[in-house]
């Protein structure tokens, strides 16, 4: 494996990491909004209803990246780009998403968070893009 190889695969998996510790960090500062407690306590977040699936579906967000991260140094390089594309892809959307759903009703705190996730998840597509085929 070349140095430029194992840097991209460092970088990609640095990212996963960074998006990881953003999406706790979001979610920690999200509990410190005025009436998000309250929410919790009715069942109802943002309009949906807390229960299994959106619990589920909130597991996940936070195990993929976690997963990534280790997996970005494993696969190998086909393996990795694929992986790393795709995923990078789905989180940017998601992210994307997010983001104007918080524009919507603005936090700066919450704002520069999700904004730092959508580059991660970008910047994840751009250096998978770059490993070798």
């Amino acid at each position: 494996m070349s140095v430029d190889t194992l840097t991209l695969k460092i970088r990609i998996t640095v990212l996963w990491i960074f998006l990881a510790v953003s999406i706790s960090a979001h979610s920690i500062l999200w509990f410190m909004e005025p009436g998000a407690i309250q929410q919790i306590m009715t069942g109802v977040v943002e309009g949906m209803p807390i229960g299994p699936e959106m619990l589920l579906f909130m597991a996940i967000f936070w195990w993929v990246p976690l997963v990534m991260a280790f997996l970005s140094v494993t696969l190998k390089n086909s393996y990795n780009r694929w992986g790393n594309l795709i995923l990078g892809v789905v989180f940017t959307g998601l992210n994307i998403f997010h983001l104007i759903e918080h524009l919507m009703k603005p936090s700066a705190a919450q704002l520069l968070i999700i904004g730092s996730t959508v580059v991660a998840a970008i910047l994840i597509v751009w250096y998978a893009w770059k490993l070798p085929k």
